[in-house]
């Protein structure tokens, strides 16, 4: 099926920007909230994105539904698009979620791609490319962390994506490959530290980053893990909060009272460190992808960082799709995408011009 019109369902900054850079890519755009949205560039249908019927309806006649929902609802709009035979696209990190969408595709008549977002999504698409450029991969380390510039507090945090996503990250189960063995370990675990262009970080275990990079991989390379990074100090004291304070007991309560704490910022700064180690020629080498993102203008707006990378990368994915480079139907794994081509599309090509810092 070829991809003309899409819908983009949750109109936050993530799918209102995604929505604007589909339509700038050439697209016919349907924006849909459950709330009554409208700005200068886009004007949303309203509807109750839980019930499966009115879903239904609004997505009737689509070519591809792009999600930017929290993750809770993905299965229901998965499921729809699977029954009406559109793509699907999403930026979920939650793993049970992928699983269901996987088992969707093998009986799909379109693309069913998740984890198209920054991570999983971006930091896949270049640790895949890294590995690639080695004859035999020791190890894969990816690191991605979308950060305030001017942190205050002794969290140095603020909540620029879906508390309910962070809160799933720092509590899930994470899957790595150590030492040749693919296994799960415990979230904010692992700490260490590194540097980018000076600036020191932490870095720690937190799912769903890898997307389906451990049973790709497996058998391929002998260690493969990703990471958060923040700033010194905060594994310490989230560690306190959900497990001291058995915060991770109550979710939704703990969404809620980080978010009230550490609102989002304007100024914020996504790090990207990915680095893969390898034998090429015979030596051993080692390749690395050092990033800093900052916020950029798009359409005559200044845009958070979080913002513009995650839905750059899920609409030049879209694009791929269109052009014929990604397939059309079946699953979508973000490290089978190219990195060459990916940044070649219109809007992937945004992390060209958009990076800075610690370039290698």
């Amino acid at each position: 099926m070829s991809i003309e019109k899409v819908a983009v369902l949750g109109l936050g900054k993530v799918g209102h920007l995604a929505a604007e850079l589909l339509q700038g890519s050439g697209f016919v755009v349907t924006p849909i909230d459950g709330r009554p949205v409208k700005t200068p560039a886009l004007q949303a249908e309203v509807v109750d994105v839980a019930d499966g019927a009115a879903l239904r309806t609004a997505l009737t006649g689509q070519h591809a539904v792009l999600s930017c929902l929290p993750y809770a609802l993905n299965k229901g709009v998965a499921s729809c698009a699977h029954d009406l035979g559109i793509h699907y696209f999403d930026l979920t990190e939650d793993v049970p979620t992928t699983q269901h969408i996987r088992h969707l595709a093998g009986s799909s008549r379109a693309l069913m791609a998740p984890q198209c977002g920054l991570a999983p999504g971006f930091i896949g698409i270049v640790g895949a490319d890294l590995a690639n450029q080695f004859e035999r991969v020791r190890s894969i380390r990816l690191r991605v962390g979308a950060l305030p510039q001017n942190p205050t507090g002794l969290l140095g945090y603020a909540f620029n994506w879906s508390p309910e996503g962070v809160v799933n990250e720092y509590l899930n189960d994470c899957e790595v490959i150590e030492e040749g063995v693919r296994k799960t370990v415990s979230a904010m675990e692992w700490i260490e530290t590194l540097y980018i262009d000076g600036m020191q970080l932490e870095a720690f275990t937190t799912s769903g980053g890898l997307g389906t990079m451990c049973e790709t991989f497996e058998g391929r390379v002998e260690n493969l893990d990703y990471k958060t990074m923040r700033y010194p100090g905060h594994v310490q004291l989230m560690n306190f909060f959900f497990h001291e304070l058995l915060m991770r007991e109550r979710r939704e309560l703990a969404g809620e009272i980080l978010s009230n704490a550490k609102p989002p910022v304007d100024a914020d700064v996504v790090y990207v460190h990915a680095a893969a180690e390898g034998w090429a020629d015979g030596r051993l080498q080692r390749r690395e992808f050092v990033r800093a993102y900052r916020p950029i203008e798009i359409n005559g707006r200044s845009r958070t960082a979080i913002a513009w990378t995650t839905s750059a990368s899920v609409v030049a994915v879209i694009e791929m799709v269109r052009e014929g480079v990604l397939p059309k139907q079946g699953f979508l794994k973000q490290e089978e995408i190219p990195l060459a081509q990916f940044l070649a599309t219109r809007t992937g090509s945004l992390y060209r011009a958009g990076g800075s810092a610690g370039k290698t």
